[in-house]
């Protein structure tokens, strides 16, 4: 299975050769091995062995850097609304036809979809399950207990240094690195989970993915300026951009490090582009599908999703 790997030189990626694990770095003549003995590249923590489990993908793909924690934010506000909107429309349709009807009179969003105050207060995130995401091209299988599986295209940040008490100029300076992130969703699980006054659960943590390589963060344009689609069996569902982050990534990063201790390889997601999710465009996952998300200029992720196999886990 073929991916997108960005061609922004000192990307860096990883991927099984005559069954080892080897990490490989983007230069003029082409990728190159790192050797055994040398620094990890963007001074990040060594992958252990035991997280390749995930992997490789059919073509060898492995994790391009193992998360050593994995927050995920919710930067976009017309995400916000519309997926709020598509979950009502999916499992709340009488509430939905009423919003409908307010929304056409007023012309506005609904009060109901739109985030609370604190999220224009304040970045918000929940911590995600670091230890499930699968690399690029590896099958996606529909949880047991699910009848609604969702993707999520997120950009992805990574931090090469310590930090604590941040400045946003100390935050941006630490992000060495960026990645495509695909959070799956279990729609319905979601919506009972949420409401029981906690976070996601299960409707999150079984699964996550990222695309091949880590793209370095200089160079690239702004991070706030980069494009996104999405397609499902070939055909293009959403095409969108990382403009209009309520928070920059620096300010969601400087926020996560008061009075708290970060550390080097820990991924922050920036939530889901506007557009960018089956809630949003009517259309979820099922087994037999075909994913293709991604981001201009850094990399994509594909998966095929299969049925899930009974003790497999899912």
């Amino acid at each position: 299975m073929s991916t997108v790997v960005s061609a922004v030189l000192g990307s860096v990626r990883r991927r099984l050769v005559e069954g080892a694990a080897v990490t490989e770095v983007l230069e003029d003549d082409g990728w190159r091995p790192v050797p055994d003995d040398a620094p990890q590249p963007f001074d990040l923590p060594p992958v252990q062995p035991w997280r390749d489990l995930a992997g490789p993908a059919p073509d060898g793909t492995l994790l391009p850097f193992a998360p050593s924690s994995f927050r995920d934010f919710m930067l976009f506000e017309r995400h916000v609304v519309a997926a709020s909107r598509g979950m009502a429309r999916r499992y709340l349709p009488a509430a939905a036809r009423f919003a409908s009807v307010v929304e056409r009179t007023t012309r506005r969003d609904f009060a109901a979809y739109r985030p609370k105050r604190i999220w224009f207060e304040q970045p918000i995130y929940y911590f995600g399950n670091a230890l499930t995401f699968v690399p690029t091209g590896t099958p996606v299988a529909v949880p047991t207990y699910t009848a609604a599986l969702d993707y999520e295209l997120e950009l992805g940040v990574v931090i090469d240094r310590p930090l604590r008490d941040a400045t946003v100029e100390e935050a941006h300076a630490a992000i060495c690195a960026v990645v495509v992130v695909n959070d799956l969703s279990a729609r319905d699980v979601q919506l009972r989970e949420m409401r029981s006054g906690f976070g996601p659960q299960k409707s999150k943590h079984f699964q996550s993915s990222l695309s091949g390589a880590l793209v370095p963060r200089r160079g690239l344009p702004d991070l706030d300026a980069l494009s996104g689609w999405v397609r499902v069996n070939g055909e293009e569902v959403a095409r969108s951009t990382t403009a209009g982050m309520r928070f920059t990534m620096a300010e969601a990063i400087a926020h996560a490090s008061r009075s708290e201790q970060l550390f080097p390889g820990e991924l922050f997601g920036s939530g889901t582009l506007p557009g960018c999710c089956g809630l949003e465009v009517g259309r979820l996952l099922e087994a037999g599908d075909r994913l293709e998300l991604g981001l201009d200029g850094i990399g994509a992720i594909v998966h095929d999703v299969v049925a899930a196999t009974p003790g497999s886990g899912s």
